[in-house]
């Protein structure tokens, strides 16, 4: 598994609840691109449509050596997931008040494109603080244990 593009935002700014891999829907030029690591998934998003779910923002350079006339970077593409998946998605997005967010793309072991998407509420101001510190203390307990 090499990992094409990591959101570290993702996890600061939600509390992640449900993980998924899902794949793409890219062309060829993309791919090809995307073996290059040139590719930004920070300020992407995910988004329902017609009973599909999109990647939209996420901005791939287009290849320098593809004959596109047309390359659109941040065009909206397709995700590629089961029914049961979309499902389990799908009803605490409607009620509940929760949002998709992707947090990783990577190349699977078959040479495939999946995004790793989460389902995850927004933090408060004061819950990012609290993890900041949780974080902090287990650094500094390491760092104990291991001087000790």
């Amino acid at each position: 598994m090499k990992i094409i593009a990591n959101n570290k935002r993702a996890l600061y700014d939600f509390n992640i609840s449900i993980k998924i891999n899902s794949g793409l829907v890219l062309t060829g030029s993309e791919v090809k691109s995307l073996r290059n690591n040139s590719s930004s998934i920070k300020e992407a998003y995910v988004e329902e449509r017609n009973g599909e779910l999109w990647l939209c923002n996420c901005h791939i350079k287009k290849y320098h050596s593809s004959s596109d006339k047309e390359n659109n970077p941040t065009r909206r593409r397709k995700l590629l997931i089961s029914q049961k998946e979309f499902n389990k998605l799908i009803g605490p997005l409607k009620k509940d008040g929760f949002t998709i967010v992707p947090i990783s793309m990577f190349f699977n072991d078959k040479g495939l494109v999946k995004l790793n998407i989460g389902l995850g509420r927004g933090k408060k101001k004061y819950d990012k603080r609290e993890s900041q510190k949780l974080k902090d203390w287990n650094k500094n307990k390491q760092r104990l244990l291991k001087n000790n």
